[in-house]
């Protein structure tokens, strides 16, 4: 449904952005249209794609919608520039974000609202939980940990910070109508910045333990493959946060490479052992050298990239291979 001009302009503001998951997106829009909380609210929908590939579906199911929808087209491929077409559109003076594979049970968004005023905190964060399609052979545990998201916090104000997904941010608090740097449109990791940025400005965090959501991971990353390039990934950030603040802090990322060498040294003879002896966790030892190693090899040469114009080149490759492997003799013998 399109706003209407004589509507209360919404509190809050739920903003999904989406790449190439039309029917992961439609669970997360369904939930979230299914919230509960009597304060008004609407819901923005951002499809990434390039070619708009979810637009028509998305508007489909908008006109239906008792709450107002807004689908935005960011053809700038991009998880950064996907986050900020959000913020621009949304004009709740919170805004929620949850992902596109992410879905909330129906008192989320006013479980995070609750501990917000409770807190008076700009940023809330909740848990996230795992739902796999299927239950792996191999390292379910560890899959089913390295997509959750529960470190345990009492309800209240906390210092860490998490991503942005299953968050709610007071918009007054953003640096502006595009908070998220498009610097980390492949990689990742925008919400991290911004977030040690808040940080570093005075901001507020809390912990809403109530305030949790699913994540339904694509099979196609329930894999070690996977998981040790985001682990790798997210073993960067750190160093790659010092090095891109104003001033740039050389120290902060010498400091965080130190931390990983030490890592390395200890969790790559942790790594060693359980492969030799094929110990049941050793998945989760190899996430914890990968992070060490990504603290140690972090220089925007080498790193890790999952969103944008690489997805995108990822995808044709992908696209490319099919069409050779239809079109192979051993597939027209195989006919």
């Amino acid at each position: 449904m399109a706003p209407d001009p004589g509507e209360r302009m919404p509190v809050f503001s739920i903003v999904i952005p989406t790449f190439r998951r039309p029917g992961r997106a439609l669970e997360a829009v369904k939930s979230a249209l299914a919230q509960t909380i009597e304060a008004p609210f609407e819901l923005v929908v951002v499809d990434n794609d390039p070619d708009g590939s979810a637009l028509a579906t998305l508007r489909a199911l908008a006109d239906l919608a008792n709450i107002p929808v807004l689908i935005v087209h960011e053809p700038v491929a991009g998880v950064a520039s996907a986050r900020n077409a959000g913020v621009r559109t949304a004009r709740g003076r919170f805004i929620a974000f949850l992902d596109d594979d992410e879905t909330a049970p129906p008192g989320w968004l006013s479980e995070l609202a609750r501990v917000q005023a409770a807190t008076n905190a700009d940023v809330v964060f909740g848990p996230v939980r795992t739902r796999l399609t299927g239950r792996p052979r191999r390292h379910p545990d560890y899959f089913e940990a390295f997509f959750a998201r529960d470190p345990g916090h009492a309800e209240g104000a906390i210092d860490a910070v998490y991503g942005c997904g299953c968050s709610l941010i007071r918009r007054a608090a953003l640096s502006g109508a595009e908070p998220f740097s498009v610097g980390r449109n492949e990689t990742g990791g925008e919400d991290d910045l911004l977030f040690h940025d808040m940080r570093a400005a005075g901001r507020s965090f809390a912990w809403a333990p109530g305030a949790w959501v699913w994540e339904t991971p694509d099979p196609s990353r329930v894999t070690l493959a996977y998981t040790l390039r985001r682990a790798f990934a997210y073993g960067q950030g750190p160093p790659m946060r010092e090095w891109s603040r104003q001033p740039r802090n050389l120290a902060g990322s010498v400091f965080w490479m130190a931390v990983g060498a030490g890592q390395i040294l200890v969790h790559g003879l942790e790594a060693l052992g359980a492969f030799i002896v094929r110990a049941p966790r050793r998945a989760f030892a190899y996430r914890r050298l990968a992070e060490g190693m990504g603290k140690l090899v972090w220089f925007p040469i080498v790193k890790a990239r999952f969103y944008g114009s690489a997805r995108l080149a990822e995808l044709a490759r992908e696209e490319r291979r099919r069409s050779r492997m239809a079109f192979s003799p051993v597939s027209r013998t195989q006919e």
